[in-house]
């Protein structure tokens, strides 16, 4: 690829395809996946001693970390061939910059390497924190059938739950189901008898709609068996999605809040913009992070909506998506952390210099929380959010002791 065509994937990897790179990547463009634990004067630093006090760490579950491979350990993972080939530039250099970003070298397989990388990380965390890890399922059409030329990856179910089954002191699981998908409400039970805490979706690039009627069985099978959903929303760069950015519409989750199900919308729909369907079919766009505001204001929502705040400290969110959301007090119990793991291994999606710029964090801060990424990109991402502050004010204890919301 020449420099153009790089500084093009670049361009829509890191921002989002805006126009031009705003911020060139100040920690460099490739992790060098340093395969030591934390050095003595970093883990004994009062600012990692910091990040933990207060907080009992038994309660801290990473509620977004994406469980990923090649499929080449019998994991039955499987990639879309588009994710692998120089023919489609873009899906390439993200799939190669994920698996950079895992550092997935410490096995027999890509599949063993990622899983041996993510023990490592959570054994450099405080003792007893645990990841949550996401299966992810196919695209299916509305008669229910898989697609497999719009799928960007699949992790099955079996899979992360034996992977949460052999190392139970650090992972737990979180399913992913279809709901298009004829034998959705059975593998759903299945699930919930192999402890999964959650359902895990990407409506865009999985291809369902969250608002429509073909939901409501799934919807009603979630609630009978206390399921919450963890859903995207807002717009999806991070895999290809073809001309489904609509589904990513915060306000489309009103169907499952309306059945009675608990939702958690990841990344508090903080990017891009979607159709205020509330005032009608025609209506204007807005930013999503709008729309999650109002469902969060509505009384109604109250003991059922969540947001996940994984990846609004990324370079493509403005800093005042942060600083919104600390402002709101109010949602501190119905705010739960996660990483979205791998990305804060993917060094150019985070910019430390617009947080020292923005007032947000102290520079020696943050060269702190920048040399503990070179070794844990996991606790960097939870330093991060831990430090940042806005008018005196930080993100509350509550928002990352969340392991009272999924049992």
């Amino acid at each position: 690829m020449n420099r153009r065509g790089f500084l093009t994937v670049m361009g829509m990897l890191t921002l989002g395809g805006c126009a031009g790179i705003r911020y060139w990547p100040d920690e460099g463009i490739w992790n060098s996946c340093a395969d030591d634990d934390l050095p003595e004067e970093l883990a004994q630093h009062e600012l990692v001693k910091a990040a933990w006090q207060g907080l009992d760490a038994s309660k801290v579950w990473d509620c977004h970390t994406h469980l990923i491979g090649a499929g080449d350990g019998g994991s039955g993972i499987w990639v879309n061939p588009n994710m692998q080939s120089l023919l489609h530039p873009i899906q390439y250099t993200q799939f190669k910059f994920y698996l950079n970003a895992a550092c997935a070298t410490s096995g027999n397989s890509i599949d063993q390497g990622y899983v041996n990388r993510l023990l490592k990380l959570n054994k450099g965390m405080a003792k007893g924190v645990k990841f949550m890890l996401l299966a992810f399922d196919y695209h299916y059409n509305e008669e229910g059938e898989r697609v497999l030329e719009n799928s960007p990856f699949y992790t099955p179910n079996d899979y992360a739950a034996t992977v949460a089954e052999q190392h139970p002191e650090h992972f737990e699981w979180i399913a992913s189901i279809h709901p298009y998908r004829d034998d959705c409400v059975e593998a759903l039970e299945k699930a919930a008898r192999r402890g999964a805490r959650a359902v895990k979706w990407l409506p865009g690039a999985m291809g369902m709609n969250p608002s429509s009627p073909l939901c409501d069985r799934f919807y009603t099978a979630l609630t009978r068996l206390k399921i919450p959903l963890l859903v995207h929303a807002g717009t999806e760069h991070a895999v290809h999605v073809d001309g489904l950015q609509g589904y990513g519409n915060p306000l489309l989750m009103r169907r499952p809040l309306d059945h009675g199900v608990r939702v958690i919308i990841s990344h508090c729909a903080s990017l891009g913009k979607s159709a205020d369907i509330d005032k009608g079919p025609d209506s204007p766009e807005i930013d999503n992070f709008d729309l999650f505001e109002r469902l969060m204001s509505e009384p109604t929502y109250e003991h059922l909506l969540y947001g996940d705040i994984s990846a609004v400290t990324q370079v493509n969110r403005d800093v005042s998506i942060i600083s919104r959301i600390i402002h709101h007090p109010e949602w501190k119990h119905r705010l739960i952390n996660g990483s979205d793991y791998p990305l804060p291994g993917v060094m150019p999606v985070f910019s430390m210099r617009q947080y020292v710029n923005s007032g947000l964090l102290p520079e020696d801060e943050a060269k702190v929380i920048s040399s503990v990424r070179e070794y844990n990109p996991m606790l960097f991402d939870f330093m991060l959010k831990r430090r940042i502050q806005v008018d005196g004010k930080r993100l509350s204890n509550h928002v990352f002791q969340t392991r009272g919301v999924w049992v």
